[in-house]
């Protein structure tokens, strides 16, 4: 074949592409099992970080992240809609991704409007136990909503009666360094432990406001807003109202206050 012609070039780029194809497939495929690994391990550090079970930044040893989460944390499945568990025979704690399953039609719906600007949610989502023995001593929610410029992804820690906020961290978000950004920032993540989720009616409460808000004791249901990110600041008090409602995870935690002989939120 002629190297300088038309066909000769078509052929090449033609053989080049399949050649290249071929290689990110095999790349992908094995390494689907490692990005699978990372995605559990990187879920495991988050859970430990918010329960205080593991230092920010601390540098620890896959096996040993593995060992502290396996020691100390149980996580499960639960339909929103019932508020109950989902057997471990029907969907598997260890696999489970609520994010795929929010792309899947027959395992999601529209949700309602909401501040939050949340479209759809899942039929099942997962919490984690924080145990104590065999009592399950503090509880972790996946939350997620709109900030200002991206979804906020995070986890809000409950003491075990429910109520009490033990943490709160947001692990994914593109807002702004500095401003929205300090969603972050240790020093404000550190004003939420001790607040109540819910007011004395059951219904939640918690929000981020202006304004000087005193201790736990005396403001339970304020904390201090993001200065000069007053969308961001909205936001965290919209997802939370909707995580921690009827159609997020009231059913579940009205189960759990049920099953361990637990009164109404408030």
């Amino acid at each position: 074949m002629q190297t300088k012609g038309s066909t000769y070039t078509i052929v090449f780029a033609l053989i080049t592409c399949v050649i290249c194809s071929a290689v990110i497939s095999i790349a992908a495929v094995s390494l689907k099992t490692r990005i699978a690994d990372n995605r559990l391990l990187d879920k495991q550090k988050k859970v430990l970080v918010v329960t205080g079970l593991m230092e920010d930044g601390e540098a620890i040893s896959p096996e040993e992240v593995a060992n502290r989460f396996d020691a100390n944390i149980v996580a499960r499945v639960v339909d929103l809609e019932t508020g109950k568990y989902v057997p471990e025979d029907e969907i598997d704690p260890s696999t489970f991704d609520q994010q795929d399953e929010l792309s899947d039609p027959a395992l999601s719906r529209d949700a309602p409007k909401n501040p939050a600007q949340v479209s759809r949610l899942p039929k099942h989502a997962q919490v984690y136990h924080v145990m104590d023995g065999e009592r399950v001593n503090k509880i972790v929610l996946p939350v997620e909503g709109k900030g200002l410029w991206s979804t906020l992804y995070g986890f809000l820690v409950l003491e075990d009666d429910t109520n009490t906020i033990g943490g709160i961290t947001f692990y994914k978000h593109g807002e702004t360094p500095g401003l929205g950004g300090e969603v972050d920032n240790p020093k404000w993540k550190a004003k939420w432990e001790g607040r109540k989720a819910y007011d004395d009616s059951g219904e939640p409460a918690i929000r981020v406001v202006k304004g000087a808000v005193g201790t736990a004791d005396v403001d339970p249901h304020k904390v201090d807003a993001l200065s000069g990110a007053t969308i961001t600041s909205n936001g965290v008090s919209f997802l939370l109202e909707l995580w921690l409602g009827d159609d997020g995870f009231g059913p579940y935690l009205q189960s759990f206050r049920d099953d361990n002989g637990g009164t109404e939120a408030g």
